[in-house]
């Protein structure tokens, strides 16, 4: 089974980006399930259903979430019915939502579990704990299991890829939104890439307008962020897995601007 699964999705400009790559990333990679991270979808804060409809009208199977989960706040009135989008598993048991999806396509099988850092992010419950209890159900189901965790410490996102080596094919970090150069497949199969990266604008800071960005950071005064709409690229993760055992064979980093996909 080969799985491809996309950065955190900054705003209009990366949706654009996602509908524009994706039919290219099919022809070349033939991915079977397509998963992506889509908690910055709407103007780089949370999600809507229309923007769900979007993202899977686009060829996307199953959609990942973050801290940014709740912002658009009609999403309580929608993602109990929406079976293909997982918020954080960890968070409380009386949040609406599900973390964990089995997303079937092309013959495959595959299920998501979302999970969130607790370093310099809101105190929530354990993300290792949450771990240990949907794995051991999960693997009885499907050996073929994926994993982001959306995290801010590089050092909490390794723990994680160590921590469920064995016990999940793909284990991804996202939320930085700066694409890592450390992927590899662990001792016990785990293929592991700390942050996907996103997609967005490369113009702004993190896919957000720089010039109030920077204006934060000199004055520490509130400041209206906005996305920047420059020149895009997009960041993903490719990963070929085991259908049998669940375990990966390879792992690949992807890595486009508009510029290299004009030239495509």
């Amino acid at each position: 089974m080969n799985v491809l699964f996309i950065g955190d999705i900054v705003g209009s400009v990366g949706r654009m980006a996602v509908k524009k790559v994706l039919p290219s990333l099919k022809s070349k990679y033939n991915p079977h399930i397509i998963i992506a991270n889509g908690e910055n979808a709407a103007a780089g804060r949370g999600i809507t259903a229309q923007i769900v409809k979007e993202l899977l009208d686009a060829g996307v199977h199953g959609i990942t979430m973050g801290n940014h989960t709740w912002d658009n706040k009609d999403i309580f009135e929608w993602i109990d019915e929406q079976p293909r989008i997982v918020r954080p598993a960890n968070y409380s048991e009386e949040a609406p939502g599900q973390g964990v999806a089995l997303i079937k396509a092309n013959g495959k099988e595959l299920a998501i579990v979302n999970l969130q850092g607790r370093t310099f992010l809101p105190p929530i419950d354990c993300p290792f704990r949450k771990a240990d209890e949907l794995l051991d159900s999960l693997r009885s189901k499907t050996k073929c299991i994926l994993v982001d965790f959306h995290a801010e410490a590089t050092s909490e996102k390794i723990a994680m890829g160590w921590y469920l080596d064995g016990r999940a094919s793909l284990v991804v970090g996202t939320h930085t939104h700066v694409q890592t150069n450390d992927d590899s497949i662990l001792p016990g199969g785990t293929a592991f890439l700390t942050d996907v990266g996103m997609v967005g604008s490369k113009e702004g800071v993190l896919g957000m307008e720089r010039t109030a960005v920077i204006h934060k950071f000199k004055t520490q005064l509130p400041v209206r962020f906005v996305v920047d709409e420059g020149d895009w690229h997009f960041h993903a993760v490719l990963a070929e897995i085991d259908d049998f055992t669940g375990t990966a064979k390879r792992i690949q980093k992807i890595r486009l601007t508009e510029t290299d996909w004009l030239m495509l």
